[in-house]
């Protein structure tokens, strides 16, 4: 079982992701779909995301 959290970051409004850290990899999932999946990434992969997020590099 694991144990997710909400990101510190998250607001009132429902636009919420959920962190799990598992053995060896990291687990993002959508606060209001729970059961419709979650992305699962490297530690390395989750620190580029969460830099190139601060840096606004993401594109939809």
């Amino acid at each position: 079982m694991s144990t997710w959290r909400k990101a510190t970051r998250s607001d009132d409004h429902g636009n919420c992701v959920e962190l799990a850290v598992l053995p060896h990899v990291i687990a993002i999932r959508d606060s209001k779909s729970p059961d419709a999946g979650h992305l699962v990434l490297t530690p390395a992969a989750f620190a580029d995301l969460v830099v190139r997020a601060k840096r606004d590099e993401l594109s939809l």
